[in-house]
């Protein structure tokens, strides 16, 4: 499987002006962004399968999980706990990617409750054979001075690449609910996400992202729609990851020392 969770398709002569190091950077920080997202909508949405809900928030087909994912919801403890198994061997998931292993949700109320705490960890976890280790925490914060219920998210993670190359992880951010709250379906949700985060890369050189301008996700579509990150290697240019302004597609750009190139998401 092909790691880089983004692809930069440049002229033969522009792919010679960019060192494998500047782009793996951007990948690494995309990747790790996307797949710990991907948590918490998969966690949403097995919630709605294992509470008999997922006829009224998914109309049409399941968002990420197929029918080689077992869903188990206990409330005979508290917190509550959900486990989405995937079996050992690679199950392949609605959004195209394969998984194995089991994601373990502990939470001590509904998502949409003040006060909420929803804690994530895995067990033998790997997305398209790359292993991910780790914790996500998700706290309902109540309504912000928009009057939109907002989320503070705390992630320690470690993935490990199939080459067996690991990179860390960890990021602060809060995401608002600005659009979707009121209704049973997840299609229309959106939300504005805005943070910092920093990593480790495999060869201990280190990485701090901000975003700079609110990422725009709206679950109706595969991929981030809008936003802007701001990345700092160590030892490395500063680069601009440009989202783009709200179409639903997969491209982006990056901006290394004044030059601009298109990416295209996976």
């Amino acid at each position: 499987m092909i790691f880089a969770a983004i692809a930069l398709i440049v002229s033969s002569c522009k792919k010679d002006e960019i060192e494998l190091e500047d782009t793996t950077i951007s990948q690494d920080d995309a990747y790790a962004e996307k797949t710990f997202e991907d948590v918490s909508d998969m966690s949403d949405e097995a919630y709605d399968i294992g509470t008999g809900n997922h006829l009224k928030a998914f109309p049409g087909e399941r968002m990420f999980l197929s029918e080689c994912a077992t869903v188990t919801l206990d409330t005979s403890v508290f917190p509550r706990e959900l486990t989405i198994d995937f079996g050992e061997e690679n199950c392949l998931c609605r959004d195209g990617k394969y998984r194995r292993g089991k994601i373990i949700m502990t939470f001590n109320g509904r998502y949409r409750h003040p006060g909420t705490v929803i804690t994530t960890g895995f067990e033998d976890y790997y997305v398209n054979d790359n292993s991910v280790e780790g914790t996500k925490v998700v706290t309902n914060m109540g309504e912000n001075d928009n009057g939109n219920l907002y989320f503070t998210i705390e992630v320690v993670g470690v993935i490990q690449r199939e080459d067996g190359s690991t990179f860390s992880w960890n990021s602060s951010r809060e995401r608002e609910w600005i659009q979707g709250s009121d209704t049973g379906n997840r299609w229309d949700d959106i939300y504005l996400i805005t943070g910092t985060a920093e990593g480790i890369r495999p060869n201990g050189l280190t990485w701090e992202r901000e975003i700079i301008i609110p990422l725009r996700v709206e679950l109706a579509c595969r991929f981030i729609v809008s936003g802007s990150i701001e990345l700092r290697p160590e030892g490395r240019p500063v680069r601009l990851l440009d989202y783009g302004d709200g179409a639903c597609d997969n491209e982006a750009t990056v901006t290394i020392n004044g030059e601009t190139f298109t990416i295209y998401l996976r």
